[in-house]
């Protein structure tokens, strides 16, 4: 049953597949007078995991991975990936039929203006694209005259014989323990952002979520609903969703502070605002193209601006705070078990990626507590290791012999969401990736150790990260940093560490420290923990300064660790850390762990 958890969606599919529904796509858009038409891998609140209904990228393409775009033209086609996935793609597709591209070098809109006739007319479905998508597209095709046309369906749902139906999870109210604050007090918050706005329209179930202390399970490794919602300035909120979500517990203490109407009924009542003249803010990130078009056509006034839920949501209280902390400690029990297993098992050449992960979750479960896993567990051994988010399945299962296994997994827990990165070494480590690994190591440390004023965000931080890479001709090509959420996404804003993280950090604030080294064909390199954005009292200040406490308990391979790389503050914070450690998880686990544990975080 958890196998099947790897069985990648491109499995069932082949290059025949792809060609035989690419055709049919081309003869459906020729029947409508339409040159091409746009796909993204969204659901209508661009979500990172979609329901299965909304795979459609993976359905037409073969590509399974969690962020992608394609358009396809009357003859050319292309899927469009960014560093994570630029080696995935390629197994995945068919690239007879579809171009590879990597989006940092060129955008969809700009390859759409590039390859489209002049005066083509381009389909896209509406409620899987933001305004601000279609305006990019629009901008990009105007000098060739290409008309994008909003579809009233999307035809690739017309192909789909067996579509999955849209997902009827129930919704559940987050209990006051653990959310740490009043749905009250939250609304009152963004009444007061509604800055003039008649409303706002809320298109992130994530917030929604936050806002209305609920959760839900209508996707994977996020406890979320796929629902909208309308705050107005006064009076009730409206809460859009399904009945068949709601039992009559969670409908009577719903209906306390809110109106529940059926989804049919968002489009009429945003016509309704748009007649009556209003102003409706939109959250520019998840809003879809096709609720500020309902809105704009009748009259409204739409304000796209930066979602108010975000900041509030990634500032966590002291319930939220003390959740994580006690998750990431029975957290830290589980995957240290893991670890003892695994330092005695992957020897014996028996384990493969797939049964690592089976095993992994099989401890977190023993926990008695796990909601779900915060997302498809990365279980990557040798040259898998160097692919970031390397998605394991029945086809691509290697079998874990001596190198470099690299395991990047989380639990979704009530009182806290987990995200944790160990690499680890199956036999000697070489010369070449005990320097490696000590340059992340070195660069995870200075992350831990910062401490910044008031004000400083994640883009000034990110390169402390890098430096000792940089030093040796090296980097890495993802983010240092995301936001994690309370028993809700994994992946966060609108705070992150990079170069692209412009938003201050503040107290309160969960973000991952992992930075990495990946090289191709041979291995990879990733070491995460969650931190905590906290105060620092410095004597003699004058500035309101910030540190970063870690949350996260486990071991680091000490195999792959070379000391004479670091300095005395780096070796003193890691043996700090491997004691703190061993203090707060022996009591958790068995004695067998506890010895292997103990050996695990001795002093260097």
């Amino acid at each position: 049953m958890f196998e099947a958890k790897f069985q990648s969606f491109a499995d069932a599919s082949s290059s025949t597949d792809s060609a035989a529904r690419v055709k049919a796509l081309r003869a459906a858009l020729a029947a409508q007078s339409l040159e091409g038409f746009l796909l993204p891998r969204a659901d209508a609140h661009q979500n990172e995991y979609v329901p299965k209904c909304a795979e459609r990228l993976a359905w037409l393409t073969g590509f399974t991975g969690s962020a992608g775009f394609a358009v396809v033209l009357a003859k050319e086609a292309a899927v469009f990936v960014d560093g994570r996935y630029v080696i995935q793609v390629r197994q995945e597709i068919d690239e007879k039929i579809f171009e590879p591209v990597d989006i940092a070098g060129t955008a969809p809109a700009q390859w759409l203006a590039d390859h489209a006739p002049e005066g083509a007319r381009i389909g896209y479905d509406p409620w899987v694209h933001t305004s601000g998508q279609i305006e990019r597209f629009a901008k990009a095709a105007a000098e060739k005259k290409i008309e994008l046309v909003a579809l009233e369906a999307n035809p690739v749902d017309a192909l789909w014989a067996d579509q999955p139906p849209e997902p009827m999870g129930a919704i559940a109210i987050h209990p006051p323990r653990y959310a740490g604050e009043t749905a009250a007090a939250k609304i009152k918050k963004l009444r007061a952002a509604l800055k003039g706005a008649d409303a706002a329209l809320m298109s992130d179930p994530h917030a929604i979520c936050w806002a209305f202390n609920i959760r839900g399970s209508d996707v994977a490794h996020t406890p979320i609903p796929l629902v909208f919602a309308l705050l107005p300035k006064e009076g009730a909120p409206t809460l859009y969703v399904d009945d068949a979500k709601l039992d009559a517990r969670t409908r009577a203490a719903l209906e306390k502070f809110l109106s529940l109407r059926a989804p049919a009924a968002l489009i009429d009542d945003l016509t309704q605002a748009g007649k009556r003249g209003e102003a409706v803010m939109f959250d520019a990130a998840t809003a879809p193209a096709k609720l500020v078009e309902t809105l704009r056509g009748a009259g409204g006034k739409p304000r796209v601006v930066d979602d108010p839920a975000a900041l509030p949501k990634a500032i966590k209280n002291k319930a939220e705070l003390q959740g994580a902390r006690e998750a990431h400690i029975r957290d830290g029990a589980a995957l240290t078990r893991f670890l003892a297993w695994f330092a005695e098992a992957a020897p014996k050449g028996a384990l493969t990626e797939i049964s690592a992960a089976e095993a992994l979750e099989t401890f977190r479960r023993e926990n008695g507590d796990l909601r779900d896993i915060s997302f498809p567990t990365i279980s990557a051994f040798g040259e898998h290791a160097a692919i970031p988010h390397y998605r394991v399945s029945e086809k691509s299962n290697l079998r874990i012999g001596k190198g470099v296994y690299l395991v990047d997994s989380g639990a979704q827990y009530l009182d806290g969401t987990t995200d944790v990165t160990r690499t680890i070494v199956v036999g000697r480590a070489s010369k070449m990736l005990r320097e490696h690994f000590t340059r992340v190591l070195k660069g995870h440390i200075a992350i831990a150790r910062a401490v910044f004023p008031k004000g400083v965000s994640g883009a000034q931080l990110d390169a402390f990260a890098r430096r000792y890479l940089w030093e040796a001709g090296l980097d890495f090509d993802h983010g240092t940093g995301h936001g994690v959420g309370s028993y809700l996404s994994v992946h966060e804003g609108p705070q992150r560490i990079s170069k692209f993280g412009a938003t201050p950090l503040q107290p309160g604030m969960i973000l991952s420290n992992e930075p990495g080294y990946y090289r191709a064909g041979e291995y990879g390199i990733r070491l995460e923990n969650l931190v905590i954005v906290e105060k620092r009292v410095i004597a003699g200040g004058d500035r309101e300064m910030y540190g970063f406490e870690t949350i996260t308990m486990a071991p680091f391979d000490l195999a792959c660790v070379e000391p004479h790389l670091m300095t005395r503050e780096e070796i003193a914070w890691l043996n700090a850390y491997h004691a703190q450690v061993r203090k707060t998880l022996s009591p958790l686990v068995d004695a067998k762990t506890r010895k292997w544990l103990r050996e695990a975080t001795r002093a260097i």
